[in-house]
């Protein structure tokens, strides 16, 4: 079994989001010694954004220079990790109000037409089914149900769409959230996602 452990905090060791994926992996790690996990750093190796240039170097009849040649070699790579995955845990902060644009970026490189979702008469269909996505998100404030400003969470809810759109059903989600609102809440928001991460099933 294969899991891509993905993290996009650029607050390094001081992230919430990096501690609670940390404890996703470490609890669907635990008593797996067959999992073979492969990570990605988003925020310490970043991909580009898209580019027309790079959508137009997938024409096999398109010359490219060397940057696009790795670029697309990159993009190649980030898709084939999720492909061959079976489980993905993804560590995503809310930042002003939605995923890090370094989350944005991998994601725009894994939703490819004909590998990971394909257009049919009666609609879209995803490709990427039969995987398992948990979600390890903070957020500063409070977004959940019922809060004030819940109609401003654009994080989980985008991230379970576009899981959902490539056919994933399997979306699991633990959260810390006020970690920016005191010391004290945040060391309860991280400690009860901790205790959350401890809960989920077996990979």
């Amino acid at each position: 079994m294969k899991l891509l452990h993905i993290d996009s905090s650029i607050l390094g060791d001081a992230s919430v989001s990096r501690a609670i994926s940390r404890a996703v992996v470490d609890h669907l790690a635990s008593g797996r010694p067959d999992l073979e996990v492969t990570t990605r750093d988003l925020a310490a190796k970043p991909l580009s954004h898209l580019s027309g240039a790079y959508l137009a170097g997938q024409n096999p009849d398109v010359k490219h220079d060397q940057a696009q040649q790795e670029d697309i070699a990159l993009g190649g790579a980030a898709l084939d990790e999720f492909l061959g995955s079976d489980v993905v845990v993804i560590g995503a902060p809310l930042y002003n109000f939605a995923i890090p644009s370094q989350l944005k970026a991998w994601i725009d490189r894994i939703c490819v037409a004909g590998k990971t979702f394909r257009y049919t008469e009666t609609g879209p269909q995803g490709l990427a089914g039969g995987k398992r996505v948990v979600l390890a998100l903070s957020r500063g404030g409070f977004y959940g149900e019922g809060a004030p400003h819940a109609a401003f969470e654009h994080g989980e809810s985008y991230l379970r769409a576009v899981f959902g759109f490539l056919g994933i059903g399997d979306i699991e989600a633990v959260r810390a959230e006020g970690v920016a609102m005191g010391a004290e809440q945040r060391a309860k928001a991280l400690e009860d996602a901790r205790r959350t991460a401890s809960t989920l099933r077996a990979a």
